[in-house]
């Protein structure tokens, strides 16, 4: 792997072409950190950049626009524009279709193509560890995030059950993908699942001493999943460590799509051990 740092990027020319993610917020984005990184380890930094912007609602189709006229790339999308987005370009993969929401578009040719890769972002991690056909998975929120993880669940012939604070919110999205739904009071029964994901954003930085799973529930046979990645341990997950539970890092969903998202804007493998690594880097979390 490159001792390059992971904070400076070189050999940009007018030829450079522009990826970027957008958001509202998104100063706290890791997918510039993420991709550059790996722009570099393969030595096509000087073909393509990566940046963030942030683009507030009700400026989503001038954004569209100004990457016709500039000829971006690729955008990484992330909240609040996944929904949204979808609308405004010319062709949408049926998986986006299925899942509802659009989070990367490449610009082929002036062609505006949207893809969701965030039910790989959080099939794929989960896969390194066991086979999901006939697992018990407690799927926690009934978001967008919760959307691409049931999606991919459902893909994979899991046993899904939705819990929501919005009962109805779950069972709209239970409905869609042929699965369970329930409350945030029936979380008791997560004791049978074999999987918890949270979707959710509690447990975020500002709520980092919250979680909506009871301690007492997780027992040492679950994984447990957080799309949270900062902080790096929610107490959702240090709960699970606490008791033995395998944990798996919301820093792996972000890197396991941005993994996809990279292949579809520089059509090359990315290397995922040194995406990983940026990540980590920037979160100050030592191996």
């Amino acid at each position: 792997m490159s001792n390059q740092s992971y904070v400076t990027t070189s050999g940009i020319t007018a030829k450079t072409r522009i990826c970027l993610t957008i958001g509202d917020p998104v100063e706290h984005s890791l997918s510039p950190t993420m991709h550059n990184a790996a722009y570099r380890e393969l030595g096509i930094d000087d073909k393509f950049v990566f940046v963030a912007a942030r683009v507030k609602v009700e400026h989503l189709a001038d954004f569209v626009q100004a990457v016709r006229i500039m000829n971006i790339l690729g955008v990484s999308c992330t909240l609040p524009h996944k929904l949204e987005l979808k609308k405004h370009l010319d062709w949408v993969d049926p998986i986006a279709e299925d899942i509802g929401a659009v989070n990367t578009v490449v610009n082929e040719g002036g062609v505006l193509k949207g893809y969701n890769t965030d039910w790989l972002g959080v099939v794929a991690p989960l896969e390194k560890l066991t086979s999901l056909e006939r697992r018990k998975v407690a799927v926690i929120g009934a978001g967008g995030a919760a959307r691409a993880a049931v999606y991919g669940l459902a893909n994979r012939r899991a046993i899904v059950k939705v819990y929501n604070r919005t009962v109805a919110k779950a069972e709209s999205l239970a409905r869609e993908f042929h699965c369970w739904a329930g409350g945030l009071e029936e979380l008791g029964e997560i004791v049978d699942a074999e999987i918890i994901i949270n979707t959710t954003s509690v447990g975020l930085s500002g709520t980092k001493d919250e979680s909506l799973v009871n301690p007492d529930f997780i027992k040492s046979y679950h994984i447990c999943f957080d799309a949270v990645y900062t902080p790096y341990e929610t107490k959702f997950l240090r709960d699970a460590k606490a008791v033995g539970a395998t944990i798996i890092h919301g820093t792996e969903m972000l890197i396991h799509q941005g993994m996809v998202q990279f292949k579809h804007f520089t059509n090359q493998n990315a290397p995922e051990e040194v995406m990983r690594q940026a990540v980590l880097q920037a979160l100050g979390v030592s191996d």
